[in-house]
């Protein structure tokens, strides 16, 4: 999971969702791909909040799961 505010990787450092926390939430929604994207939607919610005026949120937190 992701530290806050910051949104980066408790594990790696890295802005979350980093690769290994991507491919840990493919697994663990493998099954339920839209619970996915709402999990991911409410968190970018919560980022947005955090993280004010920064670009790229959506891409970061959403579209690399909407291409699977």
């Amino acid at each position: 999971m992701a530290a806050r505010p910051s949104w980066r990787c408790r594990v790696c450092g890295a802005a979350w969702p980093c690769s290994p926390a991507r491919l840990s939430l493919l697994g663990e929604y493998r099954e339920d791909p839209i619970g996915l994207l709402v999990y991911l939607a409410a968190l970018l919610d919560e980022a947005a909040g955090d993280l004010p005026g920064q670009d790229l949120l959506t891409e970061r937190f959403l579209t690399w799961a909407r291409a699977r």
